[in-house]
């Protein structure tokens, strides 16, 4: 049997599964990464329904939206309850480099992947130079080199006396 012993301990817990922290946001926490040509986000979303998850992008804002609704028996009696329920939203801005038209999204085993590639223009590429000698042009002459011009000694000796 679990024994609650500390009531501000338990009001903490509740605070930080609520409002998160800086390190870890509540209800959906996430890695961003770039793999090759696509942008990977992976959002832990255990115990929600996949049909459940919405995702919409507007003017380069991912919104993800996901429910997990409380599973509990009828008339179950709650001696401990740490899990987070309900509806969470989390949005992320995308850059200008990532095409939102091809966007694919995951779901297996909790985890959300989505993955958007970079664009073409956005893609490193290589610049061809092309250039052509003329014949008809001079061949570049470097100036001619001219002494050095010359300086004023301005040592100044010891003198022994």
């Amino acid at each position: 049997m679990l024994m609650r012993t500390d009531p501000l301990r338990d009001f903490d817990r509740l605070a930080q599964q609520l409002l998160g922290t800086a390190a870890k946001p509540a209800g959906m926490p996430l890695t961003a990464f770039r793999d090759g040509q696509s942008f990977v986000l992976r959002l832990d979303l255990p115990g929600v329904d996949p049909a459940s998850i919405d995702l919409d992008v507007e003017r380069n804002v991912l919104t993800v939206r996901a429910q997990r609704p409380a599973d509990l028996p009828q008339g179950a009696q709650v001696l401990a309850d740490e899990r987070t329920l309900g509806t969470f939203t989390r949005q992320v801005f995308l850059g200008d480099a990532l095409d939102i038209d091809r966007i694919e999204a995951d779901y297996d085993q909790g985890v959300l992947t989505v993955r958007i590639p970079v664009t073409e223009k956005a893609k490193p590429r290589k610049i061809r130079i092309t250039g052509r000698a003329r014949s008809d042009t001079p061949a570049v002459v470097p100036p001619p080199h001219e002494p050095e011009p010359a300086r004023l000694d301005t040592r100044r000796e010891a003198i022994n006396a």
